[in-house]
């Protein structure tokens, strides 16, 4: 998720394990804490799809985050020295902020290792978007009123408490919503007799009424849309070619492999210009997708490894308000007009 929801994330929980205990502290450490796994962005790990892999990997491991507890309890301690209750709180609080930020990141659907060395399989669960407001307003006014309210009284933290509350049944929410669009896209890829396939259902951009439904085969992938407000159960899915065989002769070079393990598949590969390049299908909309990378290169006429770069996509703000448009009216596109 994005910085501002876990740093909200950090302070509430923070404030709920243990702003009774150390007062507004709780605050500031749940806060910091929320942002810490994160950090990760800023180590440089060589090229650019090992950034792109190796995010959410150890750093947001619940295993390798256990261990850092007692050092980041330390160095709390070291500021605020504390009694036996109040360190307890602070381990708890630590751990706590620590494991609900993995956690949340594994409801997107980039993919977080949550069980890093052990399981590197990253989890996607998909159901949110990686900014929602409807799941950080919450998170706000609660951790708002716990900062304005007077420390004697308890109003601060039961708003606290019921800010929690809501962003996590909406969280739920999302859930229920993905089960639902799955059973549908389900549905509507089998009477279009598109069989043999991988699925996929992630919330178009800060909404989950708007889904977005991804399917592979071989050879192709299909995309389509779906709104929960829609009044029929039909989808309507545009077709595009994979050209998995401009890959073929790189299928034994390292970037490649770890691309088509960490999409988990949902991938497609094209030329731009003579350059070879991956695309991550799963984050984005045809033909804009946010990660894509070059792996190799054509010459003479053959393909042949080089080095990897991160290759730039296109953004349109005017994309948000037709997807605005498209979860209120079935028949609106969501394909921009040049």
């Amino acid at each position: 998720m994005d910085s501002i929801t876990q740093l909200a994330l950090g302070a509430a929980v923070g404030e709920a394990t243990a702003g009774r205990q150390v007062g507004r502290r709780a605050l500031l450490w749940g806060a910091i804490c929320g942002t810490l796994p994160d950090l990760d962005v800023f180590i440089p790990l060589g090229d650019a799809v090992r950034d792109f892999t190796y995010h959410r990997s150890a750093s947001h491991s619940l295993f390798v985050l256990a261990a850092l507890t007692p050092i980041v309890v330390w160095l709390i301690l070291k500021f605020h020295p504390a009694t036996a209750e109040q360190r307890q709180r602070w381990f708890a609080l630590v751990y706590l902020v620590f494991a609900t930020h993995v956690l949340l990141d594994s409801f997107t659907v980039y993919g977080t290792q949550i069980f890093w060395p052990v399981i590197t399989t990253p989890m996607t669960w998909s159901t949110i978007f990686i900014i929602d407001p409807l799941y950080t307003l919450p998170l706000l006014a609660g951790i708002t009123a716990a900062i304005i309210s007077a420390r004697r009284s308890s109003w601060g933290h039961i708003s606290n408490t019921v800010g929690l509350v809501l962003s996590t049944g909406y969280l739920m929410w999302t859930l229920a919503a993905k089960l639902h669009v799955e059973q549908i896209a389900r549905n509507a890829l089998q009477q279009q007799n598109i069989t043999g396939i991988q699925i996929l259902t992630t919330p178009a951009p800060f909404n989950s009424l708007l889904w977005r439904i991804l399917a592979v085969d071989d050879s192709h992938y299909y995309e389509g849309f779906y709104s929960v407000l829609d009044d029929n159960s039909m989808v309507s899915f545009e077709q595009y070619p994979r050209n998995i065989e401009l890959i073929e002769p790189l299928r034994d070079s390292w970037p490649v492999q770890r691309l088509r393990w960490f999409t988990k598949n949902f991938f497609a590969a094209g030329l731009v210009a003579e350059n070879i390049v991956i695309t991550d299908l799963r984050m984005g909309f045809e033909p804009d997708y946010v990660f894509r990378f070059k792996v190799g290169e054509i010459a003479n006429p053959h393909a042949h490894p080089a080095p990897v770069e991160r290759i730039s996509g296109i953004r349109s703000f005017e994309r948000l308000r037709l997807v605005w448009q498209r979860i209120w009216n079935p028949q609106a596109a969501l394909q921009l007009t040049h």
